[in-house]
């Protein structure tokens, strides 16, 4: 009988891709220390990055019931520590995707950075973090890789060198602790509660089914979702939202509002998941909550901003709310629809924020008749627009908001259902209203600096990611149907 954990090399490719991109970068650098801040090192990253993706994508091709798995136990426990069904491996790939378009906007910004090498380590860190985190199926792996997330991130907040970007990145580095506090402390309770250092169905059954130990395991899942809620920009864990996002630049901006929301989202669903067939009514008022105080609020508080990035904040805020709303079914169709829908989220979020950094306008007033003066930005930004408006020609921002709804009216969740009916209205004055300042007509003084012909990487993501938006409206299913 074997003794030993067995490891399939292949299977932990994602999570290995951008680790090799790290040691490529800092050898390069250590064999040419002359070349810093040089064009080399954010392509190399992002390349490294996209390879990572295609070997992700293996995993969404495959039959629910028979998902990837590796690090496992010998027998009679056979735990496998790593594991990565379709639903998980593309959400993997989003990350990395996510973080290669990240890349190439601070690629285009690159004479602006003070160090291409540092960033390019940080960004690849962060992501191996984020792509660990979705597949960890024990306690210590999801602790650990989801910390690797954050901390680089924070770094990448107050790279920049301003003082407003370390008020930014000083914000998110307190939210970060107290979050790790709270996770740490959830995992300890979980382990009291449970028995067992896995996230287990079977072992939460368990726990759920003995009433003293029932308790210990809500104040585990409550420590949890407060510790992942800062992550995600959930109420009431968001205000370093809008702080960070507009004091940094926006190539860091595209990586915390997309990578790093499909890494938080992909950690909460490790813990749903392990909740589903046994968890009862105050689970769903754990994540009730958050979920319709951030639809809520974030939508208001978009309302509101005239300045670009800030708005998209409070949007990130609002559509943290849409990505827990199914999550309170507590079933495995809440569970596909959470995962879809923050994929498409984040595909919309990178072509928005790839918009901003092509055109270079922070504002609204900046984007004034961008449809008319530049049909490929402001095509691509009202595409994105309606795409979270949940609008046509952006079906598939209607598909994943019907059946994130659908979710819970299934199980009889209605008051969060009913909220959500009220944040998609909120939601399309929102978007709609940005929308109409694409395509009016421009005044004087209205055109923002243009960068388009110096920014032909952001160019590239911009229009990949609207390909994306358009070929999942015109087929939802090849987005749906990878999840499982």
């Amino acid at each position: 009988m074997s003794t030993l954990v067995t490891v399939d090399w292949l299977v932990l490719a994602p999570a290995l891709a951008p680790v090799l991109g790290v040691v490529l970068v800092l050898v390069g650098d250590a064999v040419s220390p002359a070349r810093r801040g040089g064009r080399w090192a954010l392509p190399v990253a992002a390349v490294v990055l996209v390879a990572g993706a295609v070997l992700a994508l293996r995993g969404s091709l495959l039959d629910p019931a028979t998902p990837l798995r590796t690090l496992c136990l010998p027998a009679p426990d056979g735990a496998c520590l790593w594991t990565a069904g379709p639903r998980t491996s593309t959400l993997q790939a989003g990350v990395l995707l996510a973080a290669a378009a990240a890349l190439a906007v601070h690629h285009d910004a690159r004479p602006r950075l003070r160090d291409t090498t540092v960033t390019a380590t940080l960004l690849l860190a962060a992501t191996t973090g984020g792509v660990a985190v979705a597949a960890a199926r024990d306690l210590g792996t999801w602790l650990v890789a989801l910390e690797l997330a954050t901390v680089p991130a924070v770094a990448l907040v107050v790279l920049r060198g301003t003082r407003a970007a370390a008020h930014g990145g000083l914000s998110l580095l307190v939210t970060s602790l107290a979050s790790f506090a709270l996770l740490v402390l959830g995992a300890g309770l979980w382990l009291t509660a449970t028995g067992d250092a896995a996230f287990s169905p079977e072992s939460v059954a368990a726990a759920w089914a003995d009433p003293e130990r029932r308790a210990v395991l809500v104040l585990a899942v409550t420590a949890l979702v407060s510790g992942v809620g800062f992550k995600l920009s959930l109420v009431p864990f968001h205000a370093w939202t809008p702080q960070a996002y507009a004091t940094t630049d926006l190539g860091t901006t595209l990586f915390l509002a997309a990578a790093s929301k499909l890494s938080a989202a992909a950690a909460l669903l490790v813990v749903v998941e392990a909740l589903v067939g046994s968890a009862g009514s105050v689970v769903v008022v754990l994540l009730g909550l958050p979920a319709a105080a951030s639809l809520l609020l974030g939508t208001v508080v978009a309302l509101r901003q005239d300045d670009a990035v800030r708005l998209l904040a409070w949007s990130t805020i609002a559509q943290a709310g849409w990505v827990v709303v199914p999550l309170t079914a507590l079933s495995s169709d809440g569970l596909r629809a959470s995962a879809g829908y923050v994929l498409t989220y984040a595909a919309a979020t990178a072509v928005a924020f790839g918009v901003l950094a092509r055109t270079g306008a922070r504002s609204l007033a900046a984007t004034r008749g961008l449809l008319r003066r530049d049909p490929l930005a402001g095509g691509a930004l009202a595409l994105a627009l309606l795409v979270l408006a949940g609008l046509p020609p952006g079906v598939v921002g209607l598909v994943v908001k019907v059946l994130a709804v659908a979710a819970p009216v299934a199980e009889g969740v209605w008051p969060v259902a009913a909220a959500a009916v009220v944040a998609v209205v909120l939601g399309i004055a929102v978007y709609l209203r940005w929308v109409a300042v694409l395509v009016a007509r421009p005044g004087e003084g209205d055109e923002p600096a243009h960068e388009g012909s110096r920014a032909r990487s952001t160019t590239v993501v911009v229009v990949l990611g609207t390909a994306v938006l358009l070929v999942t409206s015109a087929l939802p299913h090849a987005l749906l149907g990878g999840l499982g």
